[in-house]
């Protein structure tokens, strides 16, 4: 965090009733945190460990007379600190380890002490923000150039880097204004599945979230939130959909070619093209008959709000993330629901997922100094690798066609007691939604009162594959006639076709497509390619979080060894910055020795992540930490570099 000049303890001191109340609606284990930070005094932690589970806040059971204590004790303190404003020292590692060890009822791995010292803020200085070694004002500077193709959540991330760092850049965005996914995806209760506070950057941290979980609009209004607090507005061009990209050899330069919304052609040259175009171009299954179909289809992906579904006979297909948020939504509206699923997916619930955050809660998180940073790390450690080793192979297992080992299988058997419940033991509707393979072998989804839909009279979940879309329904293989007035493709994106449609080409005239072809893309640290010098991309090859964690961390991450990659250029005069094959190739070897290990290699798992030869290309096999690690520094030593021309001022 940043420390102003003015007293950070005034504003939680400041209205001593207001502080009391919120911390009775506040989580306790943050607020004892910020105790144990403010005065180093770690007793209090013996005493709450033996409540705490994890890192969920619905994971302590912390007695009542000590959580009074607690708060006693932290308004004293903010009282103290209010008169005597000099921050405390940051503890040493060792102890910030026993502090983050306690506080989620496990022994975390040391290596994560440093890396929540950055995420969290916890050091003044800004690691993360670019620092230059040398003045880069004398070194041309001015005439860099970076272009982003793509306004969404990783796109701003990289341009705010940017902007602090003084570089000049543009942003070529194809919508009418940022947001990327989640300004195009307006789907009936369309939402995050990754906890909200950790869904959000580093560098703008959001105490208002209105929700555990929060929705699309709040999500959009968030980005747009953020685009406007760093002033980025005037560097993009909205309505501006790249065609393509052309490497000129000679000078090193990307000439960026694209379209307007008015239909005229435009190109410019830049320095460096950062790719930040995600997984967003829908994918429509091919399914005889579709195009005879006599009544509406719509696509989750492109929502048209002027399609009435209510009082309908509606077909949704598709069984994943958005069919799973879209149809317990449509279900009370629509006459009747017929969900087509063609596999089941793992889903579990949690009891913060349908959670508004209280207002004491928020109140903490904007006032109390570090409320807001020891929250975020208790969710960043629930929410993604505390159980990264689940997703492991053990050789010797016992049950290998349903599970992985001895805690993939307890989870197994946790999401199908849940499952039973929430089906009130419906044995038939059991079997249909109990997956072939072990959980995380696809995205383990959250249950948005699916389960319950599945058990309304107007629902019914057909697992017989589709023949064919007749004018007036959806015939099955098994020729059952599903009469309907409205299809709903709930079906996702063409995801393992990476930056399609665009046509990059780099040297020698080769297309990005024509190395990678239509479903094997490869990047050094899911960001560099041999042969495309100078390109970086953003949600690339084998980033994808599919066990935990939060897409924004690794856009950070991502965007932290871009922005020292241009450094890199800018200082040392570089006309091209290009991955060396043999490093490229090591690294991608070291991707697939580790997933032939892991869940989504399980030869029961059929998905998206794996191409046509059972290769994944989509997930990332690292932990958080593993991935912070890689991306931390970038090292000159694993490209090939070519110097520019002096520049002017220099010569």
């Amino acid at each position: 965090m940043k420390y102003p000049p003015e007293n950070i303890f005034h504003a939680a001191t400041r209205d001593e009733a207001a502080l009391r109340a919120a911390l009775e609606e506040a989580d306790i284990v943050p607020a004892a945190l910020v105790l144990v930070h403010l005065t180093g005094d770690l007793a209090i932690l013996d005493e709450m460990t033996p409540h705490i589970q994890g890192g969920w806040n619905y994971m302590e059971k912390v007695p009542e007379p000590l959580r009074r204590r607690i708060r006693e004790r932290l308004v004293a303190v903010l009282k103290e600190k209010a008169a005597d404003p000099r921050l405390p020292a940051l503890p040493p590692p060792d102890v910030l380890h026993r502090i983050m060890s306690a506080s989620v009822g496990a022994q975390m791995p040391p290596e994560y002490v440093p890396l929540f010292i950055e995420e969290l803020g916890l050091a003044q200085a800004n690691t993360r923000a670019l620092q230059w070694r040398r003045d880069p004002a004398p070194l041309g500077l001015a005439d860099f150039r970076v272009l982003i193709a793509g306004a969404g959540l990783s796109g701003i991330c990289a341009a705010v880097r940017l902007k602090q760092a003084g570089i000049p850049f543009v942003i070529l965005e194809r919508n009418e204004t940022v947001g990327g996914t989640w300004h195009e995806n307006t789907y009936p209760d369309c939402g995050v599945d990754t906890p909200s506070h950790f869904y959000s950057y580093s560098f703008n941290p959001n105490p208002e979230w209105s929700r555990y979980f929060a929705k699309r609009d709040e999500i959009q209004q968030y980005i747009e939130d953020t685009t406007d607090k760093f002033g980025l507005r005037e560097h993009i061009r909205f309505g501006v959909s790249v065609q393509s990209a052309r490497l000129d050899e000679e000078s090193g330069l990307w000439l960026v070619h694209s379209v307007d919304r008015d239909g005229r052609a435009q190109a410019q040259a830049c320095n460096v093209f950062i790719t930040a175009v995600g997984h967003n171009v829908p994918a429509t299954p091919s399914i005889e008959g579709l195009q005879d179909f006599r009544g509406d289809v719509v696509h989750t992906a492109k929502w048209d709000p002027a399609v009435k579904l209510d009082g309908r006979r509606v077909a949704m297909i598709g069984t994943g993330a958005s069919g799973m948020q879209a149809g317990p939504a449509l279900a009370p509206k629509v006459d009747k629901l017929t969900i087509f699923q063609r596999s089941p997916h793992w889903a579990m619930g949690n009891p913060n997922y349908h959670r508004a955050v209280a207002d004491g809660q928020k109140w903490a998180l904007r006032h109390i100094p570090y409320f807001n940073q020891w929250a975020r790390f208790l969710i960043f450690w629930a929410a993604s690798d505390s159980f990264h080793d689940s997703l492991f192979i053990d050789p010797d297992w016992d049950q290998p066609d349903i599970s992985l080992n001895a805690k993939n299988h307890q989870m197994r058997e946790n999401i199908l007691a849940y499952m039973r419940e929430q089906l009130g033991g419906d044995e038939a509707l059991m079997r249909k939604c109990t997956p072939g393979y072990p959980p995380y072998g696809k995205r383990l989804l959250r249950d948005n009162h699916w389960f319950a839909t599945l058990k309304r009279p107007n629902v019914e979940l057909e697992t017989d594959a589709i023949a064919c879309v007749t004018a007036d329904g959806i015939l099955t293989r098994t020729g059952k006639l599903h009469e309907v007035d409205a299809i709903v493709m709930a079906t996702g994106f063409h995801a393992s076709k990476l930056l399609w449609p665009m046509e990059i080409i780099g040297r020698g005239g080769r297309s990005i497509r024509e190395l990678w072809g239509d479903d094997d893309p490869r990047a050094y640290k899911g960001m560099s390619v041999p042969g495309f010098p100078n390109l970086f991309v953003l949600a690339g090859p084998n980033t994808i979080l599919s066990h935990g964690g939060s897409a924004i961390f690794h856009s950070e991450c991502q965007v932290t060894y871009i922005l020292q990659a241009v450094r890199e250029m800018v200082e040392r005069n570089l006309r091209t910055l290009e991955v060396r094959r043999e490093v490229h190739d090591r690294y991608n070897q070291q991707i697939d020795e580790r997933h032939r290990n892991m869940v989504w290699a399980h030869p029961g798992v059929t998905s998206w992540y794996k191409n046509k030869h059972n290769r994944v290309t989509m997930t990332s096999p690292w932990r958080l930490v593993d991935f912070w690690s890689l991306t931390r520094e970038f090292n000159p030593d694993d490209y090939l570099c070519t110097t520019a021309a002096p520049y002017a001022a220099a010569a």
